[in-house]
């Protein structure tokens, strides 16, 4: 990871062997036997996999925000792969959101970490034995729980259903493979999708068992220099959010779940479906008892200097790149990123009510006025505090697409994680600011549990030890955002389990904007992907009023089943026949 906690070795340079991806090979720079018997180098595998986690931008998707693919923004760069991903041009070729070869890079990497750093070979502390077994621990629980990760980022990417109804994986790997096995590539086929889910949730629990609760002190092992390497905490957010994709509709053989169309699936066995439902909501609730509770997200935790007590694990770095890509074109930036008046709507007015309701008090001529606070965290509008002045977005404002061709399509800027520094951009002395990509956040474990709870015992119950409801968590979450009602909780959750499960979809939609989960949620959730992506024209009237008109910015062509999955990388699938593809590709 890339931070100034953790030292990067590097130890051997790895290539994909040309004949199978699931194995690089070793270039040996220095003699294998020498290397793997000094404990940097050694360790040097596990830091590899470490580094080549994303951790350069939230917006990793090729400096994009995977939200540009859905119905909550779109891209500026027309010639990007998310650009592609959104408006239905997805190939097996051109798929930015999964990272195959280099996942199997760090299980190699992980692997050769696992069979040569932690036996007798190796001594991490030549003075004290029980350092030397500290370590050891240390670094197992670590390795388990980077296969994890790196095995949850396979699923997530491309697991899903096949043409006969089966839900698949990635092909499971445990060791470093001889050459021989390499080359056998008919033997390369993916585990079932539940086979997936029982392998990271056990190297996870080898992690939790292994890893300290979190890293604090002056120990050189165990201590806060070791700050961002994984701990206890991490490894069971982790597991938390793989036992929420594995109890979700769209992951689920046709024995338990079928998708009938667009938007629509059946539950075949519910039994079977409600007990993924219970697993998910004790993980959760376990993740919370040791985590503790949230404290919300704040526009100063964007760029503060001390890690923000909401996110639980973390990098940081410190740049201009996202408000290069994302400010106005006058403010030196590209305007990458377009919240979506879709998003804006889904926000509810400061009362707690949709703007759709009539109690909400929802103004069309003054649309931005008395709304949920986390609005204005998530998005710029029209009239918006930037650089010592307020955005003009109206028709022939200075930061409208009428006035500069490279302006906003849909009428707003992303305002989350970027900084607001007053003249970061200034051409004459142009600065950087902290930013933070949280891989983990404490209130995504609160959703995580409201969600399950909801499904498993409904939005009032409880079961299997979980301590709090549905309802009162999504009542804690608007209470810390500052919503001054929850009447429409309650009125939602007396409508049961179905209507309040859009309620918990909409909530991670708006707590979660702009932090690449909506893009899975929706696949995962079987939600409808083909809504149009709608902006905001704003006309400037003689009396100085604005009038606001909705308009459509962007087709999604995404009206198949298949859209719902990735497809496996085509050179994969060439070189491996026995590997099958998801449905429709």
């Amino acid at each position: 990871m890339k931070n100034k906690y953790i030292k990067l070795i590097t130890v051997v340079s790895v290539s994909l062997l040309v004949s199978c991806a699931l194995e690089p090979e070793i270039d040996n720079t220095f003699n294998e036997d020498f290397a793997l018997t000094l404990p940097e180098n050694t360790e040097g595998f596990l830091m590899n996999a470490y580094a080549n986690l994303a951790n350069t931008a939230v917006s990793d998707y090729g400096n994009e925000f995977l939200d540009a693919a859905t119905d909550n923004a779109v891209t500026n760069n027309f010639a990007g792969s998310i650009y592609k991903v959104g408006t239905g041009s997805l190939t097996p070729n051109t798929n930015p959101i999964g990272s195959w070869d280099n996942a199997y890079t760090q299980f190699r990497n992980i692997h050769l970490f696992l069979e040569h750093g932690l036996g007798d070979n190796v001594k991490y502390d030549l003075v004290s034995p029980a350092n030397d077994a500290l370590k050891k621990k240390n670094l197992n629980g670590e390795a388990h729980f980077l296969r994890a990760w790196w095995g949850f980022h396979l699923l997530q990417a491309y697991g899903g259903k096949t043409v006969d109804g089966q839900a698949l994986g990635y092909p499971i790997v445990l060791r470093t493979l001889t050459e021989e096995e390499s080359r056998d590539l008919k033997s390369i086929k993916r585990n079932t999708y539940e086979e997936c889910v029982a392998q990271i949730i056990s190297d996870l629990d080898v992690a939790i068992a292994n890893l300290p609760l979190q890293y604090t002190g002056t120990s050189p092992i165990l201590g806060i220099s070791q700050l961002g390497r994984a701990d206890k905490k991490t490894a069971m957010a982790l597991r938390s959010r793989v036992s929420l994709y594995a109890a979700s509709p769209a992951y689920q053989p046709n024995s338990i779940t079928t998708i009938t169309g667009m938007g629509q699936f059946t539950v075949n066995n519910t039994t079977a479906y409600i007990n993924k439902w219970r697993t998910a909501a004790i993980h959760a609730q376990e993740a919370i008892t040791t985590i503790g509770a949230f404290s919300s997200l704040k526009a100063t935790d964007f760029n503060s200097n001390t890690t923000p007590p909401e996110f639980i694990w973390r990098s940081f770095f410190t740049s201009s790149l996202l408000e290069n890509l994302n400010y106005p074109v006058n403010e030196f930036g590209q305007a990458r990123t377009g919240p979506s008046q879709n998003l804006v709507d889904a926000f509810y007015t400061k009362n707690g009510f949709p703007i759709t309701d009539s109690r909400s008090g929802y103004d069309p001529n003054n649309p931005y006025a008395n709304r949920d606070p986390r609005l204005y965290l998530n998005v710029l509008h029209n009239g918006s505090d930037f650089n010592n002045r307020q955005l003009e977005i109206f028709e022939g404002g200075k930061d409208s697409r009428s006035k500069v061709q490279g302006n906003t399509r849909t009428g707003y800027y992303v305002r989350k994680w970027l900084s607001l520094t007053p003249n970061l951009k200034d051409v004459n002395a142009p600065s950087t600011d902290r930013h933070y990509n949280p891989y983990f956040r404490r209130t995504e474990m609160y959703l995580n549990l409201a969600e399950a709870a909801n499904e498993a015992y409904g939005p009032t119950g409880l079961g299997d030890g979980v301590t709090q409801t549905a309802v009162a968590i999504i009542k804690s979450i608007r209470t810390n955002a500052q919503i001054t009602s929850n009447t429409y909780v309650d009125e939602v959750a007396a409508m049961g389990k179905a209507a309040f499960r859009k309620l918990i979809q909409n909530e991670r939609r708006l707590e979660l904007a702009f932090e690449n989960h909506r893009y899975f949620d929706m696949r995962r959730w079987v939600l409808p992907l083909n809504e149009v992506v709608q902006g905001v024209k704003i006309t400037k009237n003689p009396d100085n009023s604005l009038t606001y008109n909705k308009i459509d910015v962007e087709a999604r062509n995404l009206n198949d089943i298949k859209y719902y999955y990735a497809p496996l990388p085509y050179a994969e699938l060439a070189k491996s026949p026995n590997l099958v593809n998801n449905i429709g590709w």
